[in-house]
This record gives structure tokens, C-alpha cells and sequence, in this order.
């Protein structure tokens, strides 16, 4: 079993409530998706998870290509100007602006580094509206084995193989096997026994935004999907989808 759980982050927050900006110069890289201005904000890249580093964790291991991810961000951003353009929240509870970064030809940072294979997609419901162009250059950028796609720690689970893994970000992929609403609350089983096997939950509150892009729970079974998200424990392996996008129907 892997441990690379993430671990509270000993991160110095500013005394301040940092205000949003609509553009700045580039410093420094903290991490594969983390920039720090030369004002002092930083900024987490929002849509994609980059490898990590241990910034300070104690006991985290540092993920497979977490140095080459945070080289090739350095590489795009390192003392140039950068705009910023946010979608929902704009700050998180670290004091890092959430936003999407555009060079000064108007490219998209997030793009570039997905297409170039050095981090997953990594999506929110009120930040999703730049995810569909990011997976299909995550496509293109696994078909041809670019940066994480080529380590086998970035491999796409068989639902099956999920138990090892809880408290980890993980792309799972397989067909469901049942699918129910229980108390306003969606479960897409990938196993014969739902106490044990793989399972999708989807809360009553969620399930709205499904039911706006025209989903429907029961509508999934028997349907091969992948799905983004963090594993945890609870009658077995499960990942909380709380926006349509986290799931790719992958077979109709």
C-alpha cells in the first residue's frame, strides 16, 4: 500500500487577506502548480493537480516527477508577466489566489502543462468551465505517453485495485455494476457487493448539477466510466463526484 496521503501543509499565511490581481510577474515556482508574484500572492493554478512536493510536510514523500513538474512551470512563467482569470472562488483557506494563467500571448498555462503531460485534471464545481478542453489535451498528452503518463504511479486504476489506495487522488476506471438513489444520495457500484467494492457517491446536492446536464444516476449502469478524485473508506474504496465532469463516460 502506497502512503501518500496528503498531510496539513505548514504553509505561512499572510497576515492580511490577500486581494485578488489581474496580473503580475512571476518570481518563483513554489511547486508544479503554484506561482508566487513578485507582489508576493501566489497562485494555485486551478483544473489541474501537478505532482507534489513535501513543502515542508512532515513525513510526505515527494510524488514521482514533482521536480521536473515545478522545472517546467519555471520554464513557462519564470520572470514573465502573467494575467490572471478566475471561475468561483477566487481564494482558498491557504491565502493562495485560485485562478487560470495566461502568458502574454494569451496562452494558458494550464493548457500548456497538461498537453505537455506534467500534471492530471483537477476540477471543481464551481471551477469546471475550462475542463473539457483540458481533458481532451490530457488525452492527447496520455495517448503519446508525455511526462506523468509514462510512470506507472500515475497509471488509471481498475476499479478493483482501489482498495490500496485510500487517501489518494486517483483516476479509476471500470464498468458499473448497479446504480441507485438512496435518500437523495446517488451510489454507482463497480462491484457485486456494494459494502465492499467500488462505489461512486453522489450527494442530493450534487445530483442537481447532474440532473442540469441532463444525467440521470440510474442512467450510468452497465456504462464503462473513469473518474477523478481523492479515495477514501466507507463500505469500501469510494470517491465523492460532486460535478459532472469528474466522470468520463468512456463506453456508451
Amino acid at each position: 500500500m502506497l502512503s501518500f496521503a496528503i498531510q496539513p501543509a505548514s504553509l505561512a499565511r499572510s497576515r492580511k487577506s490577500p486581494e485578488t490581481v489581474a496580473a503580475g510577474q512571476v518570481a518563483s515556482a513554489v511547486d508544479g502548480d503554484t506561482v508566487r508574484l513578485e507582489s508576493g500572492s501566489q497562485i494555485r493554478l486551478t483544473g489541474i493537480q501537478a505532482p507534489k512536493l513535501p513543502l515542508g510536510r512532515r513525513g510526505f514523500r515527494a510524488w514521482p516527477l514533482s521536480k521536473e513538474s515545478k522545472t517546467f512551470l519555471e520554464r513557462l512563467t519564470l520572470n514573465r508577466a502573467v494575467s490572471l482569470r478566475y471561475d468561483g472562488r477566487r481564494i482558498d483557506r491557504r491565502g493562495r489566489l485560485l485562478a487560470h494563467l495566461y502568458d502574454n500571448k494569451n496562452r494558458c498555462v494550464q493548457g500548456e502543462i497538461i498537453a505537455r503531460g506534467m500534471a492530471r485534471v483537477y476540477s471543481f464545481p464551481d471551477n469546471r468551465s475550462r475542463t473539457a478542453g483540458l481533458l481532451a489535451l490530457k488525452r492527447k498528452a496520455r495517448a503519446a505517453w508525455r511526462g506523468i503518463w509514462e510512470h506507472r504511479f500515475y497509471r488509471i486504476l481498475k476499479s478493483d485495485e482501489t482498495s490500496g489506495f485510500i487517501g489518494t487522488f486517483q483516476l479509476v476506471e471500470g464498468r458499473v455494476m448497479s446504480a441507485a438513489v438512496v435518500r437523495g444520495r446517488g451510489y454507482l457500484n463497480f462491484g457485486e457487493n456494494w459494502r465492499t467494492d467500488f462505489t461512486i457517491s453522489i450527494s442530493p446536492r450534487s445530483r442537481r448539477s447532474f440532473k442540469r446536464a441532463g444525467l440521470m444516476i440510474k442512467s450510468y449502469k452497465g456504462h464503462i466510466l473513469r473518474v477523478r478524485g481523492w479515495l477514501k473508506s466507507f463500505n469500501g474504496p469510494m470517491i465523492e463526484a460532486n460535478h459532472p465532469e469528474q466522470i468520463e463516460v468512456l463506453e456508451e
